[in-house]
């Protein structure tokens, strides 16, 4: 694809197989012969895909406690990513939502950055992260790291392309930035998912257990509507969740993929009442032929088509503001009209999301931007 270029990936860490981690993997399909530059690796945690190749990892790999406090680290991941060595590479790809966009690049080569969101934790997501309940020393030092590291995130010289995941982070990245970003969305890798012949009388939260994704407004409106709920999930507020939590809601913690798509096919819908950069799990059940309940903002209105639109089969019915009782709402209003949710048509849209569609869009996205730079003219 990109005859005789040396390539370099850089990702933020590789500790889990999530969002990121399944589009890093596509990118290593493209690019298996390419060394992946990261903060930290755990071993195991991520495909073969991911793994059979040269890992190179920074200094944070070998801070004490790394593997499982590595985010208390942030402040020293500026540094800590500058340190790479790339010089002799011709192309590199980032895919970055905290801070491998800012990998130093030697003069002449490209750097294209696949951005999941500029860094969350010091921007949109601030008060999640640094908001109220820290102790005193938190909160003297947590003001001033912040904006250091906003002012470090705004540097975005390096790249000389962004690509959001949607529409929802490009905006996101001109408002941080100044930067214009084209839009790949994401891969829902639709052949993990089945549609099932009948399905059971349950909902399902399918998320980490963290402030920002509120699964607190799923387990109360499920409380108060009696209906059964089933989350997957683990995380910092599952202590608080359980409280919560009335009789008609199971959490299951984290499961494996098969048993997730399971999950899927058997239940009524998906409750999504996060703001999310994209969001993969509605188009995950939509793969499964089962619809959403979401709210509508970020990414979910751009992946899925409420009750009303004219021209295309719904697969979400859409709540306006984040409270239990919009929630509540939604869920009764899905109900009365359940059966304009057609299965096959949830599975089609899913489908225009499919990983092999991704693979050969960042393909071409990256050939053509080396084409690019290969026919200006030299200074």
């Amino acid at each position: 694809m990109v005859p005789g270029a040396r390539v370099a990936l850089v990702h933020d860490w590789l500790t889990g197989m999530r969002g990121g981690e399944r589009c890093l993997e596509v990118l290593c399909e493209i690019f298996p012969e390419a060394p992946l530059f990261t903060l930290l690796h755990v071993p195991g945690s991520v495909t073969p895909q991911i793994e059979n190749r040269r890992i190179v990892t920074s200094f944070v790999q070998r801070l004490p406690r790394a593997a499982t406090r590595y985010r208390y680290y942030l402040p020293a991941f500026p540094l800590a990513i500058s340190r790479f060595d790339l010089s002799g590479y011709d192309l590199v790809v980032s895919m970055s939502h905290c801070v491998a966009k800012g990998v130093a690049v030697p003069p002449g080569a490209l750097h294209l950055c696949y951005c999941f969101s500029p860094m969350r934790y010091v921007w949109d997501l601030y008060g999640d992260y640094f908001g109220p309940g820290r102790g005193l020393a938190a909160r003297a030092l947590v003001p001033p790291v912040a904006a250091a590291l906003r002012d470090w995130d705004r540097r975005t010289a390096g790249v000389h392309r962004f690509v959001a995941i949607s529409r929802h982070i490009a905006d996101r990245i001109r408002r941080a930035y100044e930067r214009s970003a084209d839009v790949i969305y994401p891969p829902v890798d639709v052949q993990r998912f089945e549609i099932a012949d009948a399905t059971d009388d349950y909902y399902l939260v399918v998320a980490a257990l963290v402030p920002y994704k509120r699964v607190d407004l799923a387990v109360a409106a499920a409380t108060r509507l009696r209906r059964r709920l089933v989350v997957v999930g683990t995380g910092p507020e599952e202590a608080r969740l359980r409280a919560l939590a009335g009789p008609t809601v199971t959490f299951l913690g984290w499961r494996l993929d098969a048993e997730i798509a399971a999950l899927y096919a058997r239940c009524r819908a998906l409750l999504f009442p996060a703001v999310e950069d994209f969001g993969i799990t509605p188009l995950e059940a939509a793969a499964a032929g089962r619809p959403t309940i979401a709210l509508a903002a970020g990414g979910a209105l751009e992946t899925m088509v409420g009750l009303d639109a004219p021209d295309a089969a719904p697969t979400a019915v859409f709540f306006s503001e984040q409270s239990v009782d919009a929630l509540a709402e939604a869920i009764l209003t899905f109900e009365g009209g359940a059966d304009r949710f057609d299965a096959k048509a949830l599975r089609a849209r899913a489908e225009t999301f499919d990983r092999p569609l991704f693979k050969q869009r960042l393909r071409d996205y990256i050939g053509a931007r080396v084409r690019d730079l290969r026919a200006r003219p030299a200074c």
